[in-house]
């Protein structure tokens, strides 16, 4: 049996999930993103309590890595550190693109291409572009989008997009092979892959393990 308890605080909408051998025994979800930081250690606790675990039983805590927002990204892998830290257990890191691109493809099987997409403010996006196998086709980066930027794959390929950073990428994106999609996103879903990656020991050092942040942090300084 692997207990593992999952950590996604990437974007807006927060989510912790306890899973058993990859079965979500609990699913609890935060939607006020500036309150992510106080939400998650109460709210981790309380979730074990009403499912009659402890700490102790867990085999490992897994987090979305990255990319995403700046302080989810941070809070979530604190948490995730500390507790592997103090109970002496594994932590696995998953790509949060990664983590939506199987989401969409357990809800939409027949989708060609899948381009899960993370609002980066602006016209910007955190993006990338998986097979249903979840193979890479564009690896993850951070790109400001116009009605060129994927031309490339829509010429010969379907493209599903989805996230939170597609709704501003609608209107620029026409092409006849572009499709846009509503995928049920929930950290059920980092459950699934939390456990592959346990059984194949993909375990992440926790010494040198940080958010993948894709781009530099921005600050506005007053003058």
């Amino acid at each position: 049996m692997a207990l593992i308890l999952n950590i996604d605080t990437a974007m807006e909408r927060a989510g912790i999930c306890l899973a058993e051998d990859g079965k979500t025994l609990a699913l609890v979800e935060n939607v006020a993103q500036k309150e992510h930081a106080s939400w998650l250690h109460p709210a981790i606790h309380r979730m074990m309590k009403e499912t009659g675990y402890s700490l102790g039983d867990l085999q490992a805590v897994a987090v979305t890595a990255g990319p995403g927002s700046y302080t989810g990204l941070r809070v979530g892998m604190a948490a995730a550190k500390g507790f592997c830290y103090a109970l002496d257990i594994p932590l696995i890191a998953e790509d949060t693109l990664r983590t939506m691109a199987f989401a969409a493809r357990e809800q939409f099987p027949d989708a060609e291409l899948l381009c899960p997409m993370i609002d980066a403010r602006r016209m910007e996006v955190f993006t990338a572009i998986y097979r249903q196998d979840l193979t890479i086709v564009l690896p993850s980066s951070a790109m400001v989008v116009d009605e060129n930027t994927f031309k490339p794959y829509l010429e010969h390929h379907n493209l599903s997009f989805f996230g939170d950073g597609s709704d501003k990428c609608k209107p620029i994106i026409t092409a006849p092979r572009a499709d846009f999609i509503r995928v049920n996103y929930h950290a059920g879903y980092l459950g699934i892959l939390s456990f592959l990656r346990y059984l194949h020991k993909e375990f992440t050092g926790l010494a040198y393990s940080e958010p993948a942040y894709t781009k530099e942090f921005y600050t506005h300084t007053r003058k």
